[in-house]
């Protein structure tokens, strides 16, 4: 049975209304598992971006950032083994025309056999024998498309990593062990892509490769599994949703030493599902690399006067599904006491917030909308803040709790004599008075970190 309620739904209704996430060309009846973000969504993605990126790369200095090509050499793709490997076995109903994984736990019997029954329409005999089918998005670069190179969207950034390993190192002059970080795009042709924005056709990566000596891999992969586990934690990410899954021997890909996965508890029939991947690859891609290249990517120590090709210590999380366990785990509705109307939250950590305070006036007169206003205009300089004066003051607050905005300040009669205003706290419904001098200060304060 589930842990924790199912919220997928609500998740869904509540992102289309307050401007998180919507369905790509939505107009023209959408694009299967492709989602567009919203004000509040690029907002809340850009603010779990930026504290991956000064975890990994502002706050090291054994981290470089790169920002590598969508569109990679098509030798690329056969060195990593995508273009021969990088497949998913699925099977066809003849009946509905839909398409299932071979191993669809829903589908009963064989494929291609008689008795095998369609999870969809619930036919038997029509679902076909299961086929290989590539992951890859391919297109053509070049003038016609008949002359044209056949080149692949990336599946993944990390390739563009290893095939620029020497760049980056000879550049910096940094030594190994060393890592190179990158955030950017990525796109899989999904079988059964689904459940929002879990798993999508176009998404992004937030990847991390550690180059290290041979022998020193598995120290380096046990330290960079235990901080990964730290930052999902500092994300605001429950205790009891958060867990470590080991790959079997079965579910190890046949280059890698090690792997494990964080993964979040989701609710509902989604349950435990991978948010981030930690993989020790050994030699695998520079190896490779070299071999189709003929270049070599070997690393010279100095000190030890010995070359070799370093072991890679991965760490790969999805901004896109990090950002929706981010919702899940904040979203709750709650009963006010006093009040005969509830509330959604969503208990957001400040520094993620798309919006880090609302700015209102009590009342549409005696010059508290205009002081609300250059109150809004100064702190905007430094947060992110909503100003809003339509509907009674309940409402608005209720409005920012629904976005998970921390604070909510509001000019009141008092304000323009004593220089303050009333500060509001999202979780505790707190008010306290500040002084509009300082309130930057108290507001910056309280969304560090």
């Amino acid at each position: 049975m589930p842990n924790q309620p199912d919220v997928m739904e609500k998740l869904v209704s509540l992102s289309k209304r307050r401007g998180f996430i919507f369905q790509s060309s939505e107009i023209y009846g959408g694009t299967g598992s492709v989602w567009d973000y919203g004000p509040l969504g690029v907002e809340l993605k850009r603010n779990l971006q930026e504290r991956w990126w000064k975890a990994m790369v502002r706050s090291r200095s054994d981290i470089e950032g790169l920002d590598s090509a969508i569109l990679m050499h098509p030798r690329v793709w056969e060195a990593s083994g995508h273009v021969g490997g990088f497949v998913d076995p699925l099977v066809d109903c003849r009946n509905c025309k839909k398409r299932f994984r071979a191993d669809d736990p829903r589908i009963k019997g064989t494929p291609g056999t008689p008795e095998a029954q369609c999870p969809a329409c619930g036919m038997k005999g029509t679902l076909g024998e299961a086929r290989q089918f590539n992951l890859m998005f391919k297109t053509f670069m070049g003038p016609a498309e008949d002359t044209a190179s056949v080149v692949y969207l990336r599946p993944e950034t990390a390739q563009g990593t290893y095939v620029n390993f020497l760049n980056v190192q000879q550049s910096t002059r940094q030594r190994v062990p060393f890592g190179i970080a990158q955030i950017g795009k990525a796109f899989r042709n999904e079988i059964t892509p689904g459940n929002f924005i879990f798993r999508t056709r176009e998404f992004e990566q937030m990847e991390m490769q550690f180059f290290v000596e041979p022998g020193t891999d598995m120290t380096w992969f046990e330290y960079w599994k235990e901080e990964r586990m730290k930052w999902h934690r500092g994300l605001g990410l429950a205790e009891d949703r958060l867990q470590f899954h080991e790959h079997t021997a079965d579910e190890l890909a046949h280059y890698a030493r090690a792997a494990f996965d964080v993964q979040f508890d989701f609710g509902g029939s989604l349950g435990f599902q991978e948010i981030e991947g930690i993989h020790n690859r050994g030699d695998f891609d520079l190896t490779q690399h070299q071999k189709f290249s003929g270049k070599k990517l070997e690393y010279f120590d100095q000190g030890a006067n010995k070359r070799f090709v370093p072991f890679v210590v991965e760490t790969a999380v999805g901004p896109n599904r990090t950002l929706l366990a981010i919702l899940v785990n904040g979203y709750r509705e709650e009963n006010v006491e006093g009040e005969s109307e509830g509330r959604v939250v969503l208990g957001l950590i400040p520094s993620l917030a798309p919006i880090k305070a609302g700015v209102f006036p009590l009342v549409k007169k005696d010059g508290m909308p205009e002081m609300a206003k250059k109150i809004a205009d100064d702190l905007r300089q430094s947060f992110s803040v909503f100003y809003d004066d339509s509907g009674a003051i309940g409402r608005r607050y209720r409005r920012q709790d629904e976005v998970g905005t921390p604070f909510c300040i509001t000019v009141d009669g008092e304000s323009a004599a004593a220089n303050s205003v009333t500060v509001r706290d999202r979780d505790t419904l707190k008010q306290e008075r500040i002084g509009i001098d300082t309130l930057r200060e108290y507001i910056g304060s309280r969304i560090a970190g």
